[in-house]
């Protein structure tokens, strides 16, 4: 009896074992997605937000000054190459603190 009891105790060890670790990777998984997708959100409105402030600056002073060239075009691409260093900034910056965490 005693050794059927020890059988089974060893089972249920292993059984806990294998759902924890499940259970460590689901989280550890599930950390990285809600990563991605904070950081997804991040970029679109790091890029977003100076590009369109570009595109009603632009408007604005296309309407109210005449010149050779758009100004909203000039404007949009200023607002482009703004946001889109804001954003590799972020995802440097981000990048960083994640691995920081990991290797703790």
């Amino acid at each position: 009896m005693d050794k059927k009891k020890g059988s089974t105790e060893e089972e249920l060890l292993e059984t806990v074992k294998k759902d924890s670790a499940k259970k460590m990777r689901a989280h550890e998984e599930g950390s990285e997605i809600m990563f991605g997708l904070n950081l997804f959100g991040i970029v679109g409105w790091s890029v977003s937000i100076p590009t369109v402030l570009g595109i009603a600056l632009g408007i604005f002073l296309d309407k109210r000054f005449t010149q050779s060239f758009s100004w909203t075009l000039t404007l949009l691409f200023a607002g482009i190459i703004l946001g889109s260093f804001n954003a590799w900034r972020w995802i440097k910056e981000k990048t960083k603190i994640s691995r920081k965490d990991h290797n703790d």
